[in-house]
């Protein structure tokens, strides 16, 4: 079985290096998004490049933003199952401080440059071990995606819960701490833990394929 993975937010598939899962993992590498462009049109564009559903037997795997898109996915496809690692299910998750800001419109008027967060500040709302792999990253940002991502991010609207779905969430995240009482939590748990706690959600992520039987 195939799952087809997507990281977050200017993320690319180095995030899922540390995984062991006992099925194919394809990354998703993230498109420059369109001028405007809904975040639904963006994850069908996703499902046609990617030819996700042109097979029956495929998951979807979402960490943080990608979590919205793989939720997006879901819904236009018949995935055997979504797994969200450090994300939300619906926009009722979402911090009402962040749904304000995004209603604001202030950040539509924010430059793109100023996106890029400051390295220290990000270890510290990521919260990892793994800096280097983090400030990689960041420096291989492609702000025009961050900006529109985050924009999405505050003013998603979905409200749909998806069947067959696996939540993962730590429960020190500060960037988007774990709601719901469907989330697996895994204590101390951090925003970046995708890389930091690889082993452990790995482990949960086998056993709970093997135990719900997704063939």
């Amino acid at each position: 079985m195939k799952i087809y993975a997507l990281s977050g937010l200017g993320a690319d598939e180095q995030v899922f290096n540390a995984l062991t899962l006992d099925y194919e993992l394809i990354p998703i590498l993230w498109l420059t998004p369109k001028s405007n462009e809904a975040i639904t049109a963006y994850a069908q564009r996703l499902i046609t490049n990617y030819k996700i559903g042109a097979t029956r037997d495929f998951g979807i795997l979402g960490v943080s933003f990608g979590g919205l898109i793989a939720t997006e996915i879901s819904q236009l496809t018949t995935p055997k199952f979504t797994l969200l690692i450090s994300s939300l299910e619906t926009k009722n998750e979402l911090n009402g401080f962040l749904k304000l800001i995004g209603k604001s419109k202030l950040l539509t008027r924010i430059p793109e440059r100023l996106f890029k967060p400051p390295k220290v500040i990000a270890h510290y709302m990521f919260g990892t071990d793994k800096k280097e792999l983090l400030d990689a990253i960041i420096d291989d940002t492609d702000l025009t995606f961050t900006k529109w991502a985050i924009l999405k991010l505050l003013n998603w609207n979905n409200e749909t819960k998806i069947p067959n779905l696996i939540k993962i969430g730590g429960t020190k995240d500060k960037v988007l701490p774990p709601k719901g009482t469907n989330t697996i939590l895994i204590e101390n748990g951090e925003h970046f833990m995708i890389v930091d706690r690889a082993k452990e959600i790995s482990h949960i992520i086998n056993k709970a394929l093997k135990t719900y039987q997704f063939k």
